[in-house]
């Protein structure tokens, strides 16, 4: 009786040894798999100028830069699924690039990677203390730029086109197994600048990218808000170039990227501080703070192949002025005088003054967890708050400043109510008119197109 009971209990207990070998064995291999799933690289180089340049977002610096407060960054984050062809994101710390620059690293990765364009996004941090390049808000200044200011910022935008190419080389040829998780936190930086108490977006979405050994190897995170903390004469990314800084430091070996969400009407809280360090420095370490939260929370694990659409559309411009209107303004001092005469110069050069601005949409699904958006320009944060009401807020990330600097993108709201960000800041984008209503309805459109019905 007593060995009929003593195997008995043997038989039990080899019996739960099996289940529990089995039940681990298949998390071992799921662990595996899902590590496995993914091939993902990351890199960045420094673009900080050794020369003094003119910075890019307040018109009232007309001397170049005056020193460094922050070594400036481009980086990359390459991610693989199975035999797929990667998908390429590059950030860097800019006010803003114009889509020749993304189309010029394209074109030049193409031949060796075989990248489909849609694969491929640049978004920008929109740091007002970051150097000017060609193109991006040429008529900041309200008068012309002299030769030899105009030579940096030539230069600049060439070794920006290097960099961002070496930064995405880097990443592509360092991917190795790795998985990806996100979770979404909380961060009350910005107020609405328009209207005391208006809308804002706090989310803070968060990508974590972890090695086969569970390590985190690069967080990619965005805001909604101006990087409009600090407008001194020296170089530095603000507050978001803090962020990442703090963030680097709480995770070593970790590479943090950082893009500008749906705030073009969003301000810091404390305002424009001019000089004070401090307070930008404080602003990334409390976004860091919040990233680390996230990651302390419960993060959802992403799975499955990644889909990457890009569409450019075209948004149309109200009618421009008459050359004799356009002369009258030109005889005004400021931002509207010296548009007037950049369009007129155009006129006597035999060109036409644009109808339009073409304005590229793109979106990546990674598998069906989640969706982001990226969205060109200076984007107010009506965009967002729809189409997180319109979509499934939460598996959704919009991102704005990508892929092109044209101008600001109002909402129609803004399209009637006017003012900075609603029309009047036009002339410093070098445009001959403000842009029609009716393109809230156009690029919400093309989202949902791209997007379709799963998400």
């Amino acid at each position: 009786m007593a060995t009929r009971r003593a195997y008995q209990i043997g038989l039990l207990f080899g019996t739960v040894l099996l289940l529990f070998g089995s039940v681990f064995g298949l998390f071992v291999v799921g662990a595996a798999s899902a590590a496995e799933e993914y091939r993902i690289g990351v890199s960045k180089v420094d673009i900080t100028p050794d020369y003094p340049i003119r910075l890019n977002g307040f018109g009232f610096r007309r001397a170049e830069s005056e020193g460094v407060t922050q070594q400036i960054w481009a980086k990359a984050l390459a991610i693989r699924w199975a035999d797929d062809a990667p998908v390429l994101l590059l950030t860097i710390d800019s006010l803003g690039v114009r889509s020749t620059m993304v189309d010029e690293v394209f074109q030049r990765l193409e031949p060796k990677y075989h990248l489909p364009r849609e694969n491929v996004v640049l978004t920008y941090s929109h740091s007002h203390t970051a150097p000017k390049v060609c193109g991006a808000s040429d008529n900041i200044f309200s008068e012309p730029i002299p030769a030899e200011h105009q030579a940096h910022i030539d230069r600049y935008t060439m070794e920006l086109t290097d960099a961002l190419e070496r930064a995405a080389i880097a990443a592509l040829e360092e991917m190795r197994p790795g998985r990806l998780e996100w979770g979404t936190g909380q961060y009350a930086l910005a107020a609405n600048r328009r209207t005391e108490g208006g809308p804002v977006d706090h989310d803070l979405p968060v990508l974590v990218v972890r090695d086969a050994d569970n390590s985190v190897r690069a967080i990619y995170t965005s805001y909604a808000c101006h990087c409009v903390t600090l407008s001194h004469n020296q170089i530095s990314g603000d507050w978001a170039g803090f962020a990442q800084e703090s963030i680097e430091r709480r995770y070593p070996g970790c590479i943090a990227l950082f893009s500008a969400g749906a705030g073009s009407d969003s301000n810091p809280a404390s305002g424009v501080v001019y000089d004070c360090v401090d307070v930008a420095r404080a602003q990334g370490e409390e976004l860091a703070a919040e990233v680390a939260r996230v990651l302390q929370g419960s993060l959802q694990p992403i799975s499955g192949r990644i889909t990457a659409r890009l569409a450019t559309i075209q948004l149309a411009l109200n009618t421009p002025p008459t050359r004799e209107e356009l002369t009258a303004l030109a005889a005004k001092e400021g931002g509207e005088g010296y548009n007037a005469s950049t369009q007129l110069a155009r006129l006597d050069r035999g060109e036409q003054l644009l109808q339009a601005i073409d304005y590229p949409i793109q979106t990546v699904a990674l598998g069906d967890r989640l969706l982001i958006v990226f969205l060109a320009g200076e984007v107010c944060v009506d965009y967002s708050l729809r189409l997180k009401k319109e979509l499934d807020s939460s598996r959704l990330w919009i991102n704005a400043y990508s892929n092109d600097f044209a101008c600001y993108v109002p909402s129609e709201r803004l399209v009637q109510e006017g003012g900075y960000g609603g029309g009047a800041e036009t002339p410093y984008f070098a445009l001959p008119a403000t842009l029609q209503a009716g393109l809230e309805q156009q690029i919400i459109d093309e989202v949902h197109r791209q997007v379709g019905d799963g998400w």
